[in-house]
């Protein structure tokens, strides 16, 4: 292995995960300096524990400062973007968080299954008529923006260009992805901003309903109600959280599975595995590779002086494999239990749709090996181009 590895590098992901890199690099540099071209590097930390305790420490390692990804933002985007939930520190993360949360809570979000199985049963049953397709953007990305639609509110006729923005939003660095016009002179995630400024002023001259929009336009957050401009900001990633993330769970966890042909018959034999199988899907292709942080003051950790105002990426592709706390950690085992993966975070910013994530994936994958007995890898799977986005562009299956 060469002494420096380049970890930032975009190109090196497109045939998977750097998952031998990162286990040496957790063996010799665990707090690992990475330079990046044009700007300041970063501190990427791969092990488990090292991420828990970044994650713990919010006005230390603050995500509000200079944002989640590594290139730092253009100060108004990074004024915009602080209108998140991912990007704010407390005490104003935990204002804006609280009037949400009982929307989220496991009771609110198990009564929407039959909803949910009702949508899966129809995008399963319209791929049946199809036989082959690219069970990306053909099957796994149908179900979360239908259900993210439905939950906050958005037209069915906006569904499917949500979706695009929400797959180029977070797929910046694969050009194949990121083609529009509109994407080279913006972002994805800017113009779903715009939308969702417009979307905002319109559902405020009309009565409410029973959506998580008019929840959010009429809630208290602090000091009052959002502004259409925080709704936006909230908006977006709501949607492509809920889109995005949940598209790569359930197609990686297809491939997984196809590759694990000894365990998918196991799961075929006994659905009560599936939960199971969820949470391993999620440490093994945890959706997202990292999220960053900005240091408020000078650190140590792992032993390595960390200055005031550096980045700090906290590696979960890495940390999800660490070998002091997954028992041989390379392999899939839908059996591994305990499995206290850090995919949907921890502390503070533990994800608010976990709930929704984990009701999706089991009712996804019911159905799925309830419908189609055969299920067969036609070709190659292709990956995004990113360093941030750990998921598929396409997987093309015959569903018999």
């Amino acid at each position: 292995m060469p002494a420096l590895v380049d970890i930032y590098d975009p190109d090196l992901y497109v045939d998977g995960p750097i998952h031998e890199i990162f286990a040496e690099l957790r063996r010799t540099q665990p707090v690992y300096w990475q330079d990046m071209p044009g700007e300041p590097g970063y501190w990427a930390v791969l092990k488990h524990a090292d991420l828990s305790h970044v994650a713990r420490h919010p006005l230390l390692f603050s995500a509000e400062t200079q944002g989640v990804v590594l290139e730092d933002p253009e100060p108004a985007q990074l004024a915009n973007s602080r209108n998140m939930l991912l990007m704010m520190d407390p005490p104003r993360h935990t204002a804006y968080r609280k009037p949400l949360a009982d929307s989220f809570k496991a009771r609110v979000i198990a009564s929407m299954e039959g909803r949910i199985r009702e949508i899966t049963r129809t995008i399963l049953g319209d791929a049946r008529q199809k036989g082959d397709v690219d069970f990306v953007h053909d099957v796994a990305g149908l179900l979360p923006s239908q259900v993210v639609g439905e939950l906050v509110g958005i037209p069915e006729e906006d569904w499917p260009q949500i979706r695009r923005w929400a797959e180029q939003s977070t797929s910046q660095q694969d050009p194949e992805i990121a083609t529009d016009s509109y994407v080279r002179t913006d972002t994805g995630m800017n113009v779903m901003a715009m939308y969702a400024y417009a979307f905002a002023q319109q559902r405020r001259t009309e009565e409410p309903r029973d959506d998580l929009a008019s929840l959010i336009l009429a809630g208290n957050f602090g000091d009052g109600p959002m502004s259409d401009m925080e709704f936006a900001s909230f908006f977006v990633q709501l949607v492509v959280a809920g889109n995005d993330t949940t598209r790569n769970l359930l197609s990686s966890g297809l491939l997984a599975l196809l590759t694990h042909p000894d365990q998918l018959a196991e799961v075929r034999a006994d659905r009560s595995l599936i939960p199971g199988t969820v949470e391993e899907v999620l440490r093994w292709v945890n959706p997202l590779h990292y999220f960053r942080r900005t240091t408020t003051e000078d650190t140590v950790l792992n032993g390595v002086e960390i200055a005031k105002g550096d980045k700090v990426a906290m590696w979960y592709t890495s940390a999800n494999r660490d070998e002091d706390v997954f028992a041989d950690s390379q392999a899939f085992d839908i059996h591994r239990s305990p499995n206290p993966h850090l995919s949907f975070g921890i502390a503070q910013h533990f994800c608010l749709g976990v709930h929704l994530a984990r009701l999706e994936g089991r009712v996804f994958f019911e159905e799925l090996l309830s419908m189609f007995p055969a299920i067969e890898q036609t070709g190659p799977a292709r990956r995004i181009r990113s360093n941030l986005n750990n998921g598929l562009k396409e997987l093309p299956v015959r569903l018999a």
